[in-house]
């Protein structure tokens, strides 16, 4: 298993921090993992798979 930094999010989803919090909020993004008391990460497989959903919407007839 990987975790991703907030850096490493951003670049690969293409949002701001501030949006990436708001989708978490609202359950439309996977949920950070809490390292420490100022270190968050993200488990890579989870990102890829919130991402890979996206890239199958584009296929789909609207």
């Amino acid at each position: 298993m990987r975790l991703l930094s907030k850096r490493q999010v951003k670049e690969m989803v293409l949002y701001s921090p501030q949006h990436i919090a708001r989708l978490e909020k609202a359950g439309q993004f996977p949920k950070r993992v809490q390292l420490g008391s100022n270190r968050v990460g993200w488990v890579e497989r989870e990102v890829l798979d919130w991402l890979e959903v996206r890239l199958a919407r584009r296929e789909e007839p609207n």
